[in-house]
């Protein structure tokens, strides 16, 4: 059983339910480290590693939802064999939500509850079609004006040397996505975003209630595009909350 698709020394087996978090554009499985602290024993954190960063940078990362969900399946398959739930920020929003509809379309283990996190419903227009491909200057001007990067990465030649094709593929995946219309998924969902992130608003996150014949819980936090990173703790208890809202039995 290969693990390169989640984050090493995290995974364990006496575990209940798995939290499968999918990172945001140019990010790893590290962005989720330390949620590990924050989270009840037997609810497993599985972190998930995506080709090109961190522990897989000698890989091509994947810039198509049609080409990424596939694969990313066929790596975390082996760890459906128990109650699990989903969690995506920004562009990990966005493969969360076509994995699931993958495993429903292949009759497989759905998970109980999805968390989306500051990204659009997917029905809805993008707003920056081309920032893939924009020139080097005005490729990492585009990054600074969206907040979605770091500055240190940012001003930092070597790391942007590292992290430009990561980007420039997660960008591509989330500019050139298609969404294709289907019936509604089961499970609840909960939808999170941040007050001052400029692009994201609840406006363009209320409308993911079109996608789920179940409940929808929308949250706002303080912050922008990175406010899991400032307001974690919150982000966090509301998760838990709305687990145990649906009752799925934990021993939180």
């Amino acid at each position: 059983m290969s693990d390169r698709w989640l984050a090493p020394n995290l995974l364990r087996t006496d575990a209940r339910m798995r939290f499968f978090c999918l990172p945001h554009a140019g990010a790893g499985a590290s962005a989720y480290r330390a949620w590990s602290q924050e989270l009840p024993a037997d609810l497993q954190l599985c972190a998930v590693q995506l080709p090109g960063r961190e522990n897989r940078l000698n890989e091509r990362p994947i810039d198509s939802t049609t080409k990424l969900v596939p694969e990313l399946l066929g790596g975390i398959r082996a760890y459906l064999d128990r109650p699990f739930a989903l969690f995506g920020h920004s562009m990990g929003a966005l493969v969360a939500f076509e994995l699931t509809r993958e495993l429903r379309h292949l009759g497989l283990p759905q998970p109980r509850h999805l968390f989306l996190s500051a990204h659009r419903a997917p029905h809805l227009p993008g707003l920056f079609p081309h920032v893939h491909a924009l020139s080097r200057p005005e490729f990492i001007a585009e990054l600074r004006r969206l907040e979605g990067t770091p500055d240190e990465v940012l001003a930092h030649e070597e790391l942007m040397q590292i992290a430009e094709p990561i980007l420039r593929a997660d960008f591509k995946l989330c500019e050139t996505y298609e969404y294709v219309q289907g019936e509604p998924l089961d499970m609840p969902l909960s939808i999170f975003g941040g007050v001052d992130d400029p692009n994201v608003q609840p406006a363009v996150l209320e409308p993911w209630r079109e996608h789920t014949r179940a409940s929808m819980r929308l949250r706002i936090f303080p912050g922008g595009h990175l406010y899991p990173q400032q307001a974690r703790a919150e982000l966090v208890s509301a998760i838990l909350s709305d687990l145990r809202v649906d009752s799925v039995r934990l021993t939180i």
